[in-house]
């Protein structure tokens, strides 16, 4: 068994606690996954943890600083032999990362607490989109936390709903999860779920 489990009474505000809950379920111990953008290492701790002891995450950021702190972060928790963190675009995935993978996760935007003007940029993230699907295990998901409200969010909104929406529906599965009673500039959450082999 891994060693994270749901606490209760649950509150979910906002895509991030959704994202962590889901994670929680479709996850196991021995799963292979990403953390396609590290940032502060949250994301990239929490997949180290489910995961468990042979399993394995990879995860990408473009920004040393974003590598170096959620180095310390798997470090620090005693959990660095589970993580390769890779200083590049995600991009790169599918030269960097062997298939198959269980789940492939996107935190979108910029890095909090960082240098605003350093975001997710819509071709990069087609790109490792498109490439994360083709890495997907059957029954795989890839996870996209998108963020319209800042300069660059709503295009790259678009384009990721835009592929989402273009996918085989036999083969894929394309969900938009986020509350209805907040701003349309608000993050939201995508999943998308590659179909379970048939049988």
């Amino acid at each position: 068994m891994n060693d994270v489990s749901l606490t209760f009474p649950l509150f979910l505000r906002g895509p991030v606690p959704l994202c962590h809950l889901l994670l929680q379920s479709m996850l196991h111990d021995g799963a292979q996954v990403v953390d396609a953008t590290c940032g502060n290492g949250h994301d990239t701790l929490l997949l180290a943890r489910l995961v468990g002891s042979v399993g394995r995450v990879w995860g990408f950021d473009i920004q040393a600083d974003a590598i170096a702190e959620t180095g310390r972060r798997v470090a620090e928790a005693g959990l660095a032999e589970r993580v390769t963190l890779l200083h590049g675009s995600h991009e790169l995935l599918t030269e960097l990362v062997p298939a198959p993978l269980n789940l492939v996760l996107f935190n979108l935007g910029y890095l909090p607490g960082g240098d605003r003007s350093v975001i997710t940029r819509t071709e990069s993230t087609r790109a490792a989109l498109s490439q994360a699907v083709a890495l997907l295990a059957a029954g795989g998901s890839v996870l996209v936390t998108i963020y319209p409200g800042h300069p660059g969010g709503d295009d790259e909104r678009q384009a990721v709903e835009g592929w989402a929406a273009s996918l085989e529906p036999r083969h894929y599965h394309s969900w938009r999860l986020g509350q209805v009673n907040v701003p349309a500039t608000a993050p939201y959450l995508m999943l998308i779920q590659k179909a379970p082999a048939q049988r």
